[in-house]
């Protein structure tokens, strides 16, 4: 008889949960906020909104080129009588035309609706791009370093934003937009644009780089950070290495909030004439032509008022949705 006691718990128990060799994976800080983004019913639908917008800027400038929308044509036969309104009923719509035409031109306004979100996209995401980047950076710089720089970028701030943004943007248009002209030597909306592009940011950087240095501000008191600069970590691997990657949740929601606030600016712009010069169309001066014939044609006016309602609300949505998904204190079931 064998007087060895058996051998009692060489083996591990198996984990609440665990079941025929299946191991209970734990996930990030990303995979949990898609998680929770997934289960937002009005947050996907508006993703998807936003996906079909883009997909359709994307696919609009091969579309033009193709023949396959024709936003410059004039079509005179589908408009005749007093003002040129289009002779078909609710503004010309039919299988050709899906919006209708335009009174005078019986220009397709698909078509132009369509072309003008392509230019439109590209001008907000490369504003957002852009102001997300200089805020992001100023306010880290401002934060981490904090002292006689935090108090002057601090100032610096402020003197951006007591500017008038939308008188200085009327005042300044035609001078900046001769001195690009002169400096790229790109001539017509090429220069529109890129002011449109430079205007937003000047002016939408400080913002976003108070919220950055907030952030930055508590982090670089944590434990990481002393850490970093117990081991001689210099200041530029430390800001980009350690702090960057700790913000990137503010800067997806700022990013995604942004760019619908500079879709009703650069439209309002169209309206009060800084923005593109015709025959060029956007969103904003398809509306800004609609508004001569909101009572004879509704259709030229409501249509391209909804669509840029849809932009807009699409993009706050999903704006919405990403903060609530990123934010901790949310629930994690």
């Amino acid at each position: 008889m064998s007087l060895v006691a058996p051998d009692v718990g060489t083996e591990a128990a198996p984990v609440e949960g665990e079941a025929e060799g299946k191991r209970i994976e734990g996930r990030s800080l990303g995979q949990l906020a898609w998680a929770r983004f997934r289960h937002d019913k009005v947050g996907m639908v508006s993703l998807a909104v936003v996906i079909i917008l883009l997909l359709a800027a994307i696919i609009a400038p091969i579309a033009d080129a193709l023949g396959w929308i024709d936003p410059y044509t004039y079509n005179q036969a589908l408009v005749q009588g007093p003002g040129s309104i289009p002779t078909k009923p609710w503004g010309g719509i039919s299988g050709q035309h899906w919006f209708g035409v335009e009174p005078q031109t019986g220009r397709d306004i698909f078509s132009r609706l369509l072309l003008g979100l392509t230019l439109d996209m590209s001008i907000v995401i490369a504003a957002a791009l852009l102001t997300v980047t200089l805020g992001t950076v100023i306010g880290m710089i401002a934060a981490y370093f904090g002292g006689r720089v935090d108090n002057a970028l601090g100032r610096f701030m402020d003197l951006v934003l007591a500017f008038p943004q939308l008188l200085m943007l009327l005042a300044l248009s035609a001078v900046v937009v001769d001195r690009i002209t002169q400096i790229t030597h790109i001539h017509g909306n090429g220069a529109r644009v890129i002011y449109l592009i430079l205007v937003f940011a000047v002016f939408g950087w400080p913002y976003f780089a108070r919220i950055v240095r907030g952030q930055v501000l508590s982090l670089r008191e944590r434990e990481f950070i002393d850490a970093a600069r117990s081991i001689g970590a210099p200041s530029r691997w430390i800001i980009f290495r350690e702090l960057l990657p700790n913000l990137w949740a503010p800067i997806l929601v700022f990013g995604t909030t942004i760019l619908p606030t500079y879709v009703a600016a650069e439209a309002a712009l169209n309206y009060l004439g800084v923005g593109m010069v015709p025959p060029t169309p956007t969103i904003g001066n398809v509306l800004s032509d609609s508004v001569r014939y909101a009572a004879p044609v509704p259709t030229y006016f409501f249509i391209p008022g909804v669509l840029l309602c849809v932009v807009v609300l699409s993009f706050n949505l999903v704006g919405d949705s990403l903060r609530d998904a990123l934010d901790p204190k949310s629930s994690r079931s």
